[in-house]
């Protein structure tokens, strides 16, 4: 897997020799996985599963990498618990023998560094398609000079590199999978472009069932609300309480490119599912008549949700 929105058979999936038998040793081999469940109704002549994942947040460093590189790996590996990969693997594992296919929906490394990719690479082969998380986008997070900033002239100074360490177009990809078209697009900092408006008409030319896979949901107010309780530092808000927008979801309903596009979305009958990520919790609402988001939780907490497509 990467840290972009992927979709791969699971045929495709490494071997996993390097699982860790020592935690929960005597417990079942995928108990330590939080697992949630979700069908699709299409209509479809030969049903398929998915595993969802998401935020993954790998930090490895080599040792010859630079101080910052040093600095995050040491303070990002304590923030995430130390068993990203661990989780990873475990999730892969799970997923060979349960489901068909895998989709990770961004942030599987947590900055840019020469190890990180390496992993990417390990996880990631052929065929895959994706966007990606806005960590991915991230030289040195905090660290970094200049400062990171939300913009398409930030993403620029390291989007060749990482289109040459994804197998995939990192703006927007698609891959139809059994007559469902699977489409995952680089959102991630909460709007898109008019390039990637018109690159997402082509697809809905083709005339498939869309499942729309980004790093940064589309947010509805209960998917807002599920997530500023979650995130917030005082938990006082009320259940009836709608918080004002801000970050991610003020962008989308201030953004004109990206406020007309959802407008649009409401409306696409073509549109099924989107799948989502970024936020750390696992939710879901109904975005549209026809369509129901659902956001999972990080798989560095060893979180998924299998997603059945009838």
């Amino acid at each position: 897997m990467a840290g972009a929105g992927a979709l791969i058979a699971t045929s495709q999936l490494p071997a996993l020799a390097e699982d860790n038998p020592a935690v929960f040793p005597n417990r079942g081999g995928f108990e330590r996985l939080s697992l949630s469940y979700a069908t699709v109704e299409i209509g479809l002549e030969k049903p398929f599963s998915v595993l969802h994942i998401s935020d993954t947040h790998l930090t490895a460093a080599y040792d010859h990498e630079n101080e910052k590189k040093q600095k995050l790996h040491s303070n990002r590996t304590t923030t995430f618990g130390g068993r990203q990969e661990e989780a990873l693997r475990d999730t892969l594992a799970w997923a060979k023998q349960h489901v068909d296919y895998v989709v990770h929906t961004g942030d599987l490394i947590d900055w840019q560094s020469e190890a990180n990719f390496d992993l990417v690479k390990k996880y990631f082969g052929e065929g895959i398609i994706g966007s990606m998380g806005n960590h991915e986008f991230s030289t040195d997070m905090w660290l970094s000079e200049p400062k990171e900033e939300k913009s398409e002239a930030y993403k620029d100074n390291t989007r060749d590199i990482l289109q040459d360490v994804y197998p995939f177009n990192i703006s927007l990809s698609s891959q139809v999978v059994r007559g469902v078209n699977f489409v995952t697009l680089d959102d991630v900092y909460g709007y898109v472009t008019e390039a990637q408006v018109e690159r997402f008409h082509k697809e809905v030319a083709k005339g498939l069932p869309i499942v729309l896979c980004m790093h940064v949901p589309f947010f509805t107010d209960n998917i807002w609300r599920a997530t500023v309780r979650f995130w917030t530092d005082k938990g006082q808000l009320t259940y009836r309480e709608l918080p004002k927008p801000s970050g991610d979801y003020k962008r989308q309903r201030e953004d004109p490119v990206t406020r007309d596009f959802i407008k649009y979305l409401h409306g696409e009958p073509l549109l099924r599912c989107i799948l989502a990520g970024h936020e750390h919790i696992t939710v879901e609402d109904q975005f549209s008549p026809t369509c129901r988001e659902y956001i999972v939780a990080g798989n560095f907490l060893f979180h998924g949700r299998e997603v059945l497509f009838i």
